[in-house]
C-alpha cells in the first residue's frame, strides 16, 4: 500500500463524540485583534493567559516561531488544560499537528523514558510530501455491470465539459464502486497508478435529483478539459509515522496495532537524511507543531535534560506547552527544591503564563456552560447553590454534581434540576473536606490509619475533626500513662526480688 493509502487510513478515522471534561472547549475565545472575550467558545475567565497563548497562536500561523516553550502554571482547577485544548481547537483547522502527553504516561509505557518523549516530539512534527500523479477525473454518465458465472465485468462512462470516454472495469474496480455507492451524476477521481477511486461529490447538473441526495451531499462542478490529467497531491504525515512504517515488518499496520516499541537510532537518522533531501529538492516541507505535556512536574531529571536538548534541536516542535499545578517542590528523584518542581535551566527556556483562581461570577458562568453542554436544565436558585458549593469545595466537584443532579431530578419525574436535587446529591457524594472529617472520626475502623500530629496550620480543620483529633490524643495519652504505671510496677517487683535474695 502506498503513502496515499496510509495517510487516508490515518486521517479518515471516525471521531468518537462524547461529553468529556473539556468537550465544551471550542477555541481560545479571542477576537481577530486577540482581545479575549469574557465568555466565548466555551472559555470563561483567564483573560490574560488566553491572550498570551493567542499571541503564540498568531505567531504559529505566521511561521515566526520555533523551538519555544510555554509553561502554564497555576493552582488546580484554574483552566490550564482547557487553555491548552483551546489552542488545539484553534490549530484544528490548520495543518499544524498537535500532540498531547501526560507526564505520568512516560513512566507507564513499555519503553525508556527518553524514547517515549522522542516519539511524542516526532509526532508533533509533520512532513508535507508533494507528489505528482496521473489521475482520471470526470462525471459518471453510466455504469454497466455484467455478472458472469465466475466473475463480474463492466463498463464506466465518464465525461467532462469537453469529452466523454468509456472505460472497462475489472473486479477490484467494481468492488470499489459498489462500496462507495457510486451512481450516475457523481464526480470521481481515479488514480492511474494505484487504481484507487475517490468520490469528490455530486455534479451541480444533478442538483434536482432529490431522491439521490442526502443532507451531507457535497455539490461540485463538472470537471473541465481532458479526462486524464497530472495533478499535484500533498500527503501530510508525521515523522513518527514514517519511523514506524520503516522500522516494522508489517509496515503501516503497526500504527493501528499500537505496538510500536523502541525505534533504532539508525532508522531515524536515515529518515531525517531522506526528509532533508526531499526538502532541498522541493518535494517536501517540514511543519513543526505543538507538543503539550500536562503534569510536567511528574518528569524526572533525565526527562528534563532531554527536553532541554529537544528544544534546541534542528527538528524541534514549534511550541512546547507545559502545564503544572505545583509550587515550590522537589524535583522528582532528587532532593533539590525548585519552583514548580522543574529545573531552573528548563524554566529559563520557558515563557511562564500564570493562571489565577476563578471569581464567583466566572465560576457561575462555567457551571452554566457545562449545564448547556450536558443538556441539563437547571433552576436559577439551584445554580446559585451549585456556585456556592464550587467556591467552598472545588469546581470539579460542582461540575460532577450536574449530571448526577439531573438523574436525581429524572427519578422524581422533573424536567428541571431544583434545589432539592442539589441537596440530595450533596448528601450522597462528599467532597474532600467532608471525606477528611469522616476519616478523622472513624479512623480506628480503617486499616493502616495514621494521624499526623504535626499538621500544617494552613490545612482546614472543622470543629468535628478537631474534637476527633483531641479524642485520639487523649486515648494515646491514656495508653502512655498505663504503660508508665506498668513499668513502675515491674521495677518495684524487681527491687523486692533483689532485697529478698540479699
Amino acid at each position: 500500500m502506498d503513502l496515499a493509502d496510509v495517510t487516508a487510513a490515518s486521517q479518515n478515522a471516525t471521531k468518537l463524540e462524547r461529553i468529556g471534561a473539556h468537550s465544551h472547549i471550542k477555541g481560545l475565545g479571542l477576537t481577530n485583534s486577540l482581545e479575549p472575550l469574557t465568555e466565548g467558545q466555551g472559555m470563561v475567565g483567564q483573560l490574560e493567559a488566553r491572550k498570551a497563548v493567542g499571541i503564540f497562536r498568531r505567531m504559529l500561523s505566521m511561521g515566526n516561531v520555533g523551538g519555544r516553550s510555554i509553561l502554564l502554571a497555576g493552582p488546580p482547577s484554574t483552566g490550564k488544560t482547557a487553555i491548552a485544548l483551546g489552542l488545539a481547537q484553534e490549530l484544528g483547522g490548520s495543518d499544524l499537528p498537535f500532540m498531547q502527553l501526560s507526564g505520568s504516561e512516560v513512566f507507564s509505557l513499555e519503553m525508556s523514558k527518553t524514547e517515549a518523549l522522542l516519539q511524542a516530539v516526532r509526532k508533533s512534527i509533520a512532513v508535507k510530501i508533494v507528489e505528482e500523479v496521473e489521475v482520471i477525473c470526470g462525471e459518471v454518465v453510466e455504469i454497466q455491470v455484467d455478472t458472469l458465472v465466475d466473475k463480474k465485468t463492466g463498463r464506466l462512462t465518464l465525461c467532462t465539459t469537453e469529452m466523454e470516454t468509456i472505460y472497462d472495469l475489472g473486479q477490484k474496480m467494481i468492488a470499489q464502486l459498489s462500496s462507495l455507492q457510486v451512481s450516475a451524476g457523481d464526480v470521481l477521481q481515479i488514480d492511474k497508478g494505484s487504481g484507487k477511486i475517490s468520490k469528490l461529490g455530486r455534479s451541480f447538473s444533478r442538483s434536482r435529483d432529490y431522491d439521490a441526495m442526502g443532507s451531507s451531499t457535497k455539490m461540485v462542478q463538472t470537471p473541465e478539459g481532458e479526462l486524464q490529467t497530472r495533478k499535484s497531491v500533498t500527503h501530510s504525515i508525521s515523522l513518527h509515522e514514517i519511523d514506524v512504517i520503516n522500522s516494522r515488518q508489517q509496515g503501516f499496520m503497526a500504527l493501528f496495532a499500537g505496538d510500536t516499541g523502541e525505534i533504532k537510532t539508525e532508522v531515524r537518522q536515515q529518515i531525517d537524511a531522506k526528509v532533508s533531501e526531499w526538502k532541498e529538492e522541493g518535494r517536501a516541507t517540514i511543519v513543526p507543531g505543538v507538543l503539550f505535556i500536562d503534569e510536567v512536574h511528574m518528569l524526572d531529571m533525565e526527562c528534563f535534560a532531554y527536553l532541554n536538548r529537544a528544544l534546541e534541536a534542528d527538528l524541534a516542535p514549534a511550541v512546547m506547552v507545559l502545564a503544572t499545578n505545583r509550587g515550590l517542590s522537589k524535583i522528582r528523584g532528587t532532593q533539590y527544591t525548585s519552583p514548580h518542581g522543574i529545573p531552573l535551566d528548563l524554566l529559563d527556556r520557558c515563557m511562564i503564563v500564570p493562571t489565577k483562581p476563578y471569581t464567583e461570577d466566572e465560576t457561575r458562568a462555567i457551571l452554566r456552560v457545562r449545564c448547556v453542554e450536558e443538556e441539563v436544565d437547571i433552576a436559577d436558585d439551584a445554580l446559585e447553590l451549585l456556585t456556592r458549593i464550587a467556591t467552598e469545595t472545588s469546581l470539579r466537584y460542582a461540575i460532577h454534581m450536574i449530571i448526577t443532579s439531573s438523574l436525581a431530578a429524572g427519578k422524581r419525574k422533573a424536567k428541571q434540576v431544583e434545589l432539592v436535587d442539589i441537596k440530595r446529591v450533596y448528601q450522597l457524594f462528599v467532597d474532600v473536606k467532608r471525606s477528611t472529617q469522616f476519616l478523622l472520626e472513624y479512623q480506628d475502623e480503617f486499616m493502616f490509619h495514621q494521624v499526623d500530629q504535626n499538621r500544617s496550620a494552613s490545612t482546614p480543620i472543622t470543629v468535628a475533626s478537631k474534637s476527633a483529633e483531641k479524642a485520639v490524643h487523649a486515648e494515646e495519652k491514656e495508653k502512655e500513662s498505663k504503660e508508665v504505671v506498668m513499668e513502675e510496677q515491674t521495677e518495684a517487683k524487681t527491687k523486692d526480688e533483689i532485697m529478698q535474695e540479699g
